[in-house]
């Protein structure tokens, strides 16, 4: 459980009823998105309430009428994907910058301009979702809520999620230490050891990080190499 003092209310009004629960609201917004949380960890206190500021419990009856059950889990988990997570004015705007630059970043990393092939600056996004008006809610599912900020972004900015496909070949000199950042920034596709120690592999990419892996390729290889683009989706 968490303390009770970096909980805030989550509350559902059902049936006539109103039903409280004590959680974190970062926690929370998890669970919302479909994240598999334990709801024990996400709450301060094992009780369903009618009032948490009274420290007033929900009675058995009430809960029996609209969640057909007593048990905790699952009321708290129905209260937090239906209900009101009530937030204080500063923790909903740190959160929902948080999740601004988060939909700022996603992008950034995973789109680009089809006109010219190369992302979009961070910069030129936030702009863009500025001048569109675009609003983020942190508790919205992230994939749902970014395809909505790209169709929002669409009539401004010239915009396509793509990845790109390279074949890559690294000296027998720096091959051993590369596979492993390689394949841990890349999606290797099918690679194969050469008789000289070279490693040789076809990766994919988000096509927004092209720059970061050309550097990523450079500093492991000492810039020696050899890079050719395959494919652009």
């Amino acid at each position: 459980m968490i303390p009770l003092d970096q909980a805030v209310v989550a509350r559902l009004d059902s049936h006539g009823e109103r039903f409280e629960i004590l959680v974190d609201p970062d926690m929370a917004a998890l669970i919302r998105q479909g994240e598999e949380i334990q709801i024990e960890d996400a709450v301060a206190a094992l009780f369903i309430f009618e009032n948490s500021s009274k420290a007033e419990k929900a009675s058995e009856e009430s809960l029996k009428k609209v969640f057909e059950t007593t048990e905790f889990e699952p009321i708290a988990l129905r209260i937090v994907k239906k209900g009101e997570i009530h937030l204080t004015a500063e923790q909903r705007k740190a959160m929902i910058e948080a999740r601004r630059r988060k939909v700022v970043t996603f992008i950034a990393r995973n789109a680009i301009n089809p006109q010219t092939k190369l992302p979009h600056p961070p910069q030129r996004i936030e702009m863009a979702m500025e001048e569109a008006r675009v609003n983020v809610d942190p508790f919205r599912n992230f994939e749902e809520q970014v395809k909505d900020v790209v169709k929002a972004l669409r009539p401004i900015l010239p915009i396509k999620f793509a990845e790109m496909k390279f074949a890559v070949k690294i000296p027998g000199d720096y091959a051993a230490k590369a596979y492993g950042e390689i394949a841990a920034a890349t999606t290797i596709e099918r690679d194969q050891w050469q008789n000289d120690g070279s490693w040789i592999c076809v990766v994919r990419i988000p096509a927004g990080i092209q720059d970061e892996f050309y550097s990523l390729i450079n500093r492991v290889s000492k810039g020696d190499a050899e890079v050719k683009i395959l494919d652009q989706d």
